[in-house]
């Protein structure tokens, strides 16, 4: 029987890997990899990076096809309306790629071999790949197992770069995304808050809806992490949003895609 394995690379840095990440790779026949376009060809580059760093260049093999597009139209309506409709999109993107994935299987992965997918971060948090393998195998035309390898995710990342603890003493931490936090405002009852899958940046609408409420809060961010180009910002909300505002988006437009995280945490006034 085929098997697949779903391996968390980390947030970027090839020295991020476990050595159980290592041997997985050493076993691995296939490498799978979603095409996202030129403007993210750097984490493509990055995959490699990792498997030449690992695995040694050229002895590993590496299919590579387009990501099936999403539309992204619901992403800013904020109504009722506008989240079933992006449940929608999101729902037939993830079918498009099960698809995908299916006939990846049967063309380039022999019934004993085994493949891989290389999953930035951890695979259990905001990450797609396992829930695309559960419907290729509710599909029924390809047989496998599945294993799943922890890895370093952003949030740990984030937390290493900025010398934090992500919880108070005896307190919770919440992890949520921009989407959640530009609908919901800060939690009243939350005092650590990590918000990934920020396209927006959803703290603006925190200074300038909240002002009062907000005040107190600190802002520890970080872009690319673990890589060369890791920008790493942090301060009371209202002093520094503009100055993370504009530095993302500089650093998008030079690199033509970027993936940050940050921490809101609520400060004693």
């Amino acid at each position: 029987m085929r098997t697949l394995l779903v391996v968390g690379i980390g947030a970027g840095d090839p020295d991020q890997l476990t050595l159980q990440a290592v041997r997985a790779l050493e076993r691995t026949d296939v490498f799978f990899v979603l095409d996202k376009g030129p403007a993210a060809g750097d984490l493509t580059a990055l995959r490699r990076e990792i498997l030449d760093r690992h695995l040694g260049e050229g002895t590993y093999r590496l299919v590579e096809a387009p990501d099936p597009p999403r539309d992204r139209t619901p992403s800013d309506d904020r109504s009722t309306a506008g989240r079933a409709a992006y449940a929608v999109a999101v729902d037939d993107w993830h079918a498009r790629r099960a698809a995908l994935y299916e006939a990846m299987f049967l063309d380039e992965l022999d019934d004993e071999g085994t493949g891989a997918f290389l999953v930035w971060g951890d695979p259990s948090l905001y990450d797609s790949t396992l829930r695309i393998l559960e419907r290729v195998a509710a599909r029924g035309k390809v047989a496998f197992e599945h294993q799943v390898i922890p890895g370093i995710s952003s949030v740990q990342a984030l937390a290493a770069a900025h010398r934090l603890v992500l919880n108070g003493i005896g307190t919770p931490v919440t992890i949520t995304t921009g989407r959640r936090l530009a609908e919901s405002g800060f939690p009243p009852d939350v005092d650590d808050l990590v918000v990934m899958l920020d396209g927006d940046t959803a703290f603006t609408t925190l200074t300038s809806t909240h002002a009062d409420a907000e005040a107190d809060l600190h802002i520890y961010w970080g872009a690319y992490l673990g890589t060369d180009d890791e920008l790493l910002i942090h301060g009371p909300l209202p002093d520094v949003a503009a100055t993370i505002t504009r530095t993302r988006a500089d650093a998008r437009h030079r690199k033509g895609w970027i993936m940050d995280i940050y921490l809101l945490r609520r400060t004693p006034r």
